[in-house]
């Protein structure tokens, strides 16, 4: 029982960081989250297969 109480409060404790992280944000977006966006991800420089901006268009850069 004990191990189910950690385990629910570090689950909280997480999800009350997310959320505090979306509202100290401004427009409660997460910054770089465009994959055209990692050079890792796409070394071709092809448009993102979320949004379908090309990197050069993104806007959190």
């Amino acid at each position: 029982m004990k191990l189910a109480f950690i385990t629910i409060g570090l689950l909280a404790l997480a999800v009350a960081g997310i959320a505090i992280k979306i509202w100290a944000k401004k427009d409660g977006e997460f910054a770089g989250t465009c994959a055209s966006q990692n050079p890792h991800l796409n070394k071709e420089g092809e448009s993102c297969g979320y949004c379908g901006k090309l990197p050069e268009n993104c806007e959190n850069k």
